[in-house]
């Protein structure tokens, strides 16, 4: 497991030791995943925490709750709006560094969500991609296309439900995106646990877990007392196209201005609708 403490002086300055970024990106690449300690300021971690497991309450009160494959689990966006928005968190300078240094010009997000362990529910998803890989039987992977950037707002461990991650899968050629099913089979599964079996990561708030999106990965039970939120953001390379714009209130523009990455994003008068528009998905009962 490759995690680098980032150090002070390189969130003051906001610049990468180049030993550190030189390890992210070969964990990237190799592993297909790399956690970074303390790269959010812990005060705003923690606002964060306490808003989203508050409006948990608001979005089980919902008919149809957004579950994801379980009813241990929620899609769950973060708030839209001040004084919810942190640049630390948005257009995080270590981040990017890292990101733009797979992923080259041109990058982009164009995700702002996240999901939530809710806890004492039990079950466990099914080890699933985000997406697969670019066209089936591939000899090899192609290099990566994206970035799942989690932002921890609470400290994760096995205990209340950090994700299982499957290092390396993401070399795997056997899923593509046309297959329509994230789910990876059972012989697989199998298959794999012979070589590098998944597990749980524990790392504490303010942290950020980078990871290829093609990574094999699984939402686990949280034993905990208390919801486990994760923020997630996804950059693109530059070509990648029939991106949905993120909806923020206007007045907002300036948290995401930053020279290397775009938000690809619409900014709007009045209430952004943030805690009804997801949906549940392949939900399981």
């Amino acid at each position: 497991m490759t995690t680098i403490d980032i150090t002070p002086q390189e969130i003051q300055s906001g610049k990468i030791a180049p030993e550190h970024l030189q390890r992210a990106v070969h964990a990237l690449q190799e592993d297909g995943y790399v956690i970074l300690n303390d790269v959010v300021e812990r005060s705003h971690a923690a606002v964060l925490a306490e808003k989203m497991i508050t409006d948990v309450e608001f979005i089980l009160q919902r008919k149809d709750v957004p579950f994801n494959f379980n009813r241990g689990n929620i899609q769950q966006d973060p708030p839209p709006f001040p004084p919810y928005l942190f640049r630390d968190v948005l257009v995080n300078d270590i981040v990017i560094a890292i990101t733009y240094a797979i992923l080259g010009p041109g990058l982009k997000n164009a995700f702002y969500s996240g999901n939530t362990a809710l806890p004492k529910q039990g079950g466990r998803q099914p080890v699933h991609a985000d997406m697969g890989q670019l066209w089936h039987n591939l000899p090899v992977a192609t290099p990566p296309y994206a970035l799942v950037v989690n932002v921890l707002p609470v400290d994760v461990s096995p205990h209340n439900g950090s994700t299982e991650i499957w290092p390396g899968t993401h070399l795997d050629t056997s899923l593509a995106i046309q297959g329509g099913d994230i789910k990876v089979p059972e012989e697989k599964l199998a298959e794999r646990r012979k070589v590098t079996p998944g597990f749980q990561y524990s790392a504490r708030a303010g942290s950020v877990v980078i990871r290829d999106i093609r990574l094999w990965h699984a939402g686990m039970p949280n034993h905990s007392d208390t919801p486990r939120p994760m923020i997630a953001m996804i950059h693109y390379v530059s070509w990648w196209s029939d991106l949905q714009p993120l909806i923020f209130p206007k007045g907002t523009e300036s948290f995401f201005e930053h020279p290397l990455l775009t938000t690809v994003a619409k900014f709007v008068d009045g209430e952004v609708d943030y805690l009804t528009r997801n949906q549940a998905f392949d939900f399981m009962k």
